[in-house]
C-alpha cells in the first residue's frame, strides 16, 4: 500500500494566516510587514556563517578570483541584479562577479520549462568561463533542493572551487554539497510556498553583504564613499564631484572639471595628490 505522506520542508509549510483573500488591506499589508520582521532576525543568526564565507572569498579575489552565482527562478534573478549592480557601483568589471540562472538570460523575465532540473547544465556553463581553483561558486535556493544548483556546487566542490549557498532550509542538500552554507530560517511565508517574500528578502540581504564587504576589502571604498563608481549620469557626477568637494577642499567647478577630465573620484583624487 502506497504512502501518499511526505514531510514538507520550511519554506514550503502552511502559512499562518487564513482566508488571505477576505482580509482588508491594512490587514494584508500589516501581516506581511509583521512576517517580514522576521528576515532581520534570521540572517542575523547567520552573520557567522555569512563571514567564514566572506572571508575566504577575500583571499581568492586578491589572487584573481572571481565569484558565480547560481540560482533558479527568484533566487537566480537576485544573484544576477546582484553582480549587474557592482559594476557601476565600484567601477569593476562585469566579470569579477556573474550571476547564472537556469534557463539564461530568457528567464530573468519568464519562466523556462525544465531549466533547474538539469543537475549537470550549471557546470557545463561554469566550464564556458574557464572556471579555476581561485574561483569561488554560490549557489541561491531557497529550499535548497534545486538540481541545477545542486548539480553545479557538488561539481565545483569536487574539482577544487570554493563553494558557499544560500538557503532558508535548515540541513538542505545544496547545504551538504557547500562547503561554507549559509542557512537563514525565516519560517513559512506569508503566501504558502511564495519564496519571492521571505525567504528572497533574506537572500538579497545577504547577497547585499557578502559583494559590500568584498568590494571594501578589494579597495573600491574610501572612508565611506564609492570613488569607484561609473560616472554614467548627471546625478552620479554631482556625487562625484561633491566627494571632490569634501575630501580636497574644491570649489565647484574645479572639482568637477577634475572629475570628468580623470573619469572616477578615486583617480581625480590621486592625480591631484601627486600634483601637489
Amino acid at each position: 500500500m502506497s504512502d501518499n505522506k511526505f514531510t514538507l520542508s520550511i519554506t514550503e509549510s502552511p502559512s499562518k494566516f487564513q482566508n488571505l483573500e477576505k482580509m482588508e488591506v491594512s490587514d494584508l499589508i500589516h501581516s506581511i510587514n509583521q512576517e517580514d520582521a522576521k528576515v532581520h532576525q534570521a540572517v542575523n543568526k547567520a552573520l557567522p556563517q555569512i563571514e567564514q564565507l566572506i572571508v575566504r572569498i577575500v583571499e581568492r579575489m586578491k589572487k584573481g578570483g572571481r565569484v558565480f552565482y547560481l540560482g533558479a527562478g527568484t533566487s537566480g534573478r537576485l544573484g544576477v541584479l546582484d553582480a549587474s549592480e557592482l559594476p557601476p557601483t565600484f567601477g569593476v568589471p562585469d566579470t569579477l562577479v556573474i550571476g547564472m540562472i537556469a534557463g539564461g538570460d530568457v528567464a530573468l523575465r519568464k519562466a523556462v520549462e525544465d531549466a533547474e532540473d538539469d543537475p549537470q547544465r550549471a557546470w557545463e556553463e561554469l566550464k564556458g568561463y574557464n572556471i579555476n581553483k581561485m574561483d569561488t561558486v554560490i549557489g541561491i535556493a531557497a529550499s535548497g533542493t534545486t538540481p541545477y544548483v545542486i548539480g553545479g556546487i557538488d561539481n565545483a566542490r569536487t574539482n577544487g572551487l570554493l563553494t558557499g549557498c544560500i538557503t532558508c532550509n535548515p540541513g538542505s542538500e545544496i547545504a551538504k554539497a557547500a562547503e561554507f552554507p549559509i542557512e537563514a530560517i525565516v519560517g513559512p511565508e506569508f503566501i504558502t510556498g511564495s519564496t519571492r517574500l521571505k525567504a528572497g528578502t533574506a537572500q538579497k540581504m545577504i547577497l547585499n553583504m557578502i559583494t559590500t564587504t568584498l568590494m571594501i576589502k578589494l579597495g573600491k571604498v574610501k572612508g565611506n564613499k564609492m570613488v569607484n563608481m561609473q560616472l554614467t549620469n548627471k546625478k552620479l557626477i554631482q556625487r562625484g564631484t561633491r566627494m571632490l568637494m569634501e575630501e580636497l577642499g574644491l570649489k565647484k567647478d574645479d572639482a568637477e572639471d577634475l572629475l570628468i577630465q580623470h573619469g572616477s573620484v578615486k583617480k581625480a583624487i590621486d592625480a591631484y595628490k601627486r600634483s601637489k
